[in-house]
């Protein structure tokens, strides 16, 4: 599985960890940055993770910045994102079971690197249950397209 990993400066310090332990478990990454401490814009590595996702050049996305917020606002304006903040490995399993979310968001001002590591973990191993939530992703598609 490929993910797309995106931050801004305030989530740089944790992007690097996360994208060195996707790494070792074996994922394929492709890091769309930014790449150090330097102020700059959430919205410009939010689009660029969403359009991944939504172009199928990758499954999953992961976004980190200060809060997490930003950067799920700027994904779920992406038609076919479903973007999630998880600062709790409960609110992760969810967005997958129910919510068959492909984008995760972070806010690394919230989350320790191991927490971080263990909700990542658990997002990308939960599948989505299907079911009854699948009339509820149809409506939000619904929703999408009507909007367009």
């Amino acid at each position: 599985m490929r993910i797309a990993v995106g931050a801004d400066h305030a989530g740089w310090p944790l992007k690097e960890t996360l994208v060195n332990y996707l790494i070792d478990k074996g994922w394929d990454v492709e890091d769309f940055g930014t790449f150090g401490p330097e102020s700059v814009d959430y919205p410009d590595y939010a689009n660029k993770v969403a359009l991944a996702v939504a172009n199928g050049d990758a499954e999953r996305g992961l976004l980190i910045c200060g809060s997490g917020q930003g950067m799920c606002i700027v994904a779920n304006k992406t038609q076919g994102v479903r973007a999630s903040l998880a600062h709790d490995v409960v609110s992760a399993r969810l967005a997958r079971q129910h919510n068959d979310a492909n984008v995760l968001t972070m806010g690394a001002r919230f989350v320790a690197p191991e927490l971080a590591e263990e909700i990542l973990s658990v997002w990308l191993d939960t599948p989505y249950e299907g079911g009854r939530h699948a009339r509820r992703l149809e409506k939000i598609e619904q929703i999408e397209r009507r909007n367009l």
